[in-house]
């Protein structure tokens, strides 16, 4: 099994890395004198599979070689314990320059086993401009055998002098077809469902997975855009804020209150502390550090929640918008073209159109850290009117 397998409508970035590994592999020289790199930024709608191709790349890069050594490479990479592999992905909103100092630290450190130290940085354009100009410097003089290889949506999420320092592999969208059959085939799940759910997902491979296999999931979204087209006026437009807030905390908490008890068994088991068992003084200060962890992805993850509220409305006027104009495409929630198309009867093109301005309006508040529950409101009035 190819370390490339379960990547889906990438064809042309995996060819680039392709080439860049196989040219690595048979130079015994500094990376500066082959035709690969020190450091590479792939960008990427979300959904498109940065972080997945990134660790394709990484295990490619890592590996011996031999197809025993790849399976081997490929479950410490997945793993993260790979003694050559350092990672660094944030759970809360922004990436910490503390961090970004120790990874720059580790990036020094020749490889062990490898060939290569392979450095990655998920979510690049985290990294607040201070933080960005502390790797900056390991960019500009890398050591001989290592690889950066940052992942963000967009160059322009970066500041220049690291975009001018890094090469860059552009992901495109993959069709909802190529979507379903790597779910299908990944997860059991059956065609027709995981099209349904890579068509409603907008081609976003994890949520895809999630809406295909999730019931619970599936619920939530179908309740959103009931809530979103059972708005009549101002008042109720209010109560579906509330709503929709209360849906995403779910969806949140839903998302993180499994990982969060595993983590904490976990730490307690490492810390060789019984189930119920009372917790020594000099230990409390860990389990303290990973609660306040655990907090701010709880933050990240309710964010996350409303912006995956925001797309499926912006999904849902879309279709409204394209049945007014008559556009012949398939809508993305076909499952309710009946509600669709008494929506686009009641409403007008014009109209339409300032309820999506209106969602991306909301979009931007949130990001600038107005009150979710003021944003929606104000959001949800304006599709009202």
């Amino acid at each position: 099994m190819s370390v490339w397998d379960e990547l889906t409508g990438q064809s042309e970035a995996i060819a680039i890395f392709r080439a860049a590994a196989a040219d690595s592999s048979l130079a015994a020289a500094p990376i500066a004198n082959s035709a690969m790199t020190h450091s590479w930024l792939i960008t990427g709608p979300p959904g498109s599979g940065r972080s997945n191709l990134a660790y394709a790349f990484a295990t490619a890069l890592l590996s011996p070689g031999g197809v025993e050594d790849d399976e081997a490479t490929r479950r410490q990479v997945a793993a993260r314990t790979h003694p050559d592999l350092a990672v660094l992905s944030t759970e809360g909103v922004i990436i910490k320059m503390e961090d970004v100092r120790k990874l720059v630290a580790s990036s020094q450190f020749s490889p062990s086993v490898a060939r290569y130290r392979v450095m990655v940085i998920e979510d690049a354009d985290r990294m607040a401009e201070r933080t960005s100009n502390v790797l900056l410097k390991a960019l500009e003089e890398p050591p001989p055998r290592t690889v950066w290889i940052l992942c963000a949506p967009s160059e322009a999420d970066l500041i220049p002098t690291i975009r001018s320092r890094v090469r860059t592999v552009r992901l495109r969208i993959p069709d909802v077809d190529e979507v379903a059959d790597l779910i299908s085939r990944r997860d059991g799940v059956d065609l027709a469902t995981a099209t349904r759910a890579a068509r409603e997902a907008q081609s976003h491979i994890g949520m895809a997975h999630r809406l295909a296999t999730n019931e619970d999931a599936r619920r939530r979204r179908r309740r959103t855009l009931e809530i979103a087209l059972g708005i009549r006026s101002v008042s109720g437009a209010v109560v579906a804020a509330s709503q929709l807030l209360e849906l995403a905390g779910e969806d949140a908490k839903a998302i993180t209150e499994e990982r969060d008890a595993e983590e904490r068994e976990s730490a307690l088991r490492s810390l060789g502390i019984e189930p119920g068992g009372t917790i020594p003084p000099a230990l409390r200060a860990q389990l303290r550090s990973l609660e306040e962890d655990q907090k701010r992805r709880a933050t990240r993850s309710l964010r996350d929640g409303i912006d995956r509220i925001m797309v499926d409305l912006l999904s849902l006027y879309r279709d409204v918008l394209l049945l007014q104009l008559g556009v012949p495409t398939e809508p993305i929630n076909l499952a309710i073209r009946p509600e669709l198309v008494a929506a686009s009867e009641a409403s007008t093109a014009a109209a339409t159109l300032a309820t999506m301005d209106a969602i991306t309006t909301a979009r931007k508040r949130i990001d600038g850290n107005v009150a979710p529950t003021l944003a929606l409101e104000a959001m949800l009035i304006s599709a009202a009117r």
